[in-house]
């Protein structure tokens, strides 16, 4: 379809009825068939929108008139919320979030997954009693504003900063520590990094905090190794802020948008600092993967672990395993846990976590699942249950010739994207697999992020 077939017109007024919501939290209305994303919008809602742009297979808009608004609409606390893109739902209500999230769930398992709805039960979203502060890491790209530092999260579709004192979702001893560097860097000189000139020295202010332990960990991404006035800026931060543990410096040299360089060094203080999740304890460097929202964490973790149905005699395979997060879950109640993931870094905070926490039932291997498994297998090793955490793009597929070779009793799919649930759901229902039930848990409330975790048993 080229523009001049798009059956809308820039700068002309429609009446639509939205639809859905895009990954971004746009609402989707239709003219013709021809999609037009709107902010701020929401489905069942009636609007007058005037089309801003037309695009080859679709258009962008804004609402001239909501003259029919959703009865779970609300007004969204936070000032910035539609220039900044962290959120996307703050405009519905906290119920209404848990609806859409469900009802998105089980509308991609039939739509990709082509899964028969009548033998699959989607359970409710599991929410938060309070949905705020939940953020225990602070991630944010600096920048120079009238000769000071800004630092917040980016406006949609952007990379303009939108400068920010305080975000809704952030636990408030992250917000209060990143406007403190920001102030003691300004006054010491400290340039920002430009990403149009690769000029300037902070690329990103990062702080990890332990809610339980209270402890903190200040990040400092960097576009080259020095560090101007070094000890007198830490002197301030550390003496501001008595939970700081550790102080670290990631230098990133390249012309990139990634976040992270490769190379980390600790300025001051520890490697380490520690958290729990319910009765275990981590130790969270500046690259490791830890879950944001511990509270919700622990519920996501729990459901797994029931829906593993450990006594106590079984073997368990944790593929993706990370910094050993759901494996030393399961290693409380298993016979024995085998752990397997990608990051050499992430397999030493593993065993460094087991040890911890003194669970020797845990073994961990790094290397490509898809590989790392079948040797297992070779060497005898079978899993009773396989439990499967991947990154948003799923199973490797040669996982999943696995998982239909090796045939565990039960599999347990934790999953960041409802989409490639769906489509690795297919492939091992076609595989002998039912998928019984799914539960999805909001871990990052007022986004459009859903986390699941499904059972599946061997018919």
């Amino acid at each position: 379809m080229t523009n001049r077939q798009a059956p809308v017109q820039k700068n002309d007024i429609y009446d639509v009825t939205f639809e859905d919501l895009t990954h971004e939290g746009s609402g989707v209305a239709k003219v013709e068939g021809f999609p037009i994303f709107v902010p701020n919008a929401l489905p069942d809602e009636k609007a007058k929108v005037k089309v801003v742009k037309v695009k080859k297979g679709f258009a962008f808009g804004k609402i001239e008139d909501l003259y029919l608004k959703s009865p779970e609409r609300t007004a969204a606390p936070c000032p910035i919320y539609k220039e900044c893109g962290g959120c996307q739902l703050q405009h519905l209500s906290y119920k209404g979030q848990l609806d859409f999230k469900r009802k998105q769930v089980e509308n991609v398992l039939a739509r990709i997954g082509k899964l028969n709805m009548d033998d699959v039960t989607v359970h409710p979203t599991l929410g938060m009693d309070n949905p705020w502060n939940y953020r225990n890491k602070s991630q944010v790209p600096v920048g120079e504003r009238e000769g000071g530092l800004i630092a917040g999260f980016y406006q949609q579709r952007t990379h303009e900063i939108i400068n920010m004192e305080r975000c809704l979702i952030q636990q408030a001893e992250n917000d209060a520590i990143v406007q403190a560097i920001k102030d003691i860097c300004s006054r010491h000189g400290i340039r920002a990094y430009s990403e149009e000139t690769h000029k300037g020295w902070l690329r990103h202010i990062m702080v990890r905090y332990g809610v339980v332990s209270g402890e903190m960990m200040v990040v400092f991404v960097t576009r080259t190794p020095d560090f101007a006035n070094k000890e007198a800026i830490i002197s301030e931060i550390t003496t501001q802020f008595p939970s700081v543990k550790s102080i670290v410096q990631n230098i990133n040299t390249k012309r990139t948008n990634v976040i992270f360089g490769d190379e980390t060094k600790v300025l001051w203080g520890e490697e380490y600092i520690y958290d729990s999740i319910g009765d275990i304890q981590f130790a969270i460097s500046a690259r490791s993967f830890y879950q944001v929202n511990p509270e919700q964490t622990k519920v996501l973790y729990d459901k797994a672990l029931e829906y593993a149905q450990l006594t106590g005699e079984e073997t368990v395979i944790d593929a993706y395993c990370g910094i050993g997060t759901i494996s030393l879950f399961l290693a409380q109640k298993a016979k024995k846990v085998y752990g397997v993931e990608i990051v050499p870094e992430a397999i030493e905070d593993a065993k460094r976590n087991a040890a911890l926490n003194g669970l020797d039932n845990a073994e961990f291997e790094v290397g490509p699942a898809e590989e790392v498994i079948p040797n297992w297998y070779k060497q005898g090793i079978k899993a009773d249950t396989l439990v499967v955490d991947p990154p948003r793009k799923g199973c490797d597929e040669g996982l999943l010739r696995t998982i239909l070779e090796m045939k565990p009793k039960r599999v347990v799919y934790v999953s960041c994207n409802p989409g490639t649930l769906a489509r690795d759901l297919q492939v091992l229902e076609q595989g002998g697999y039912q998928t019984v039930e799914v539960q999805p848990v909001d871990m990052f409330p007022h986004t459009m992020h859903i986390e699941n975790v499904a059972l599946l048993t061997l018919i």
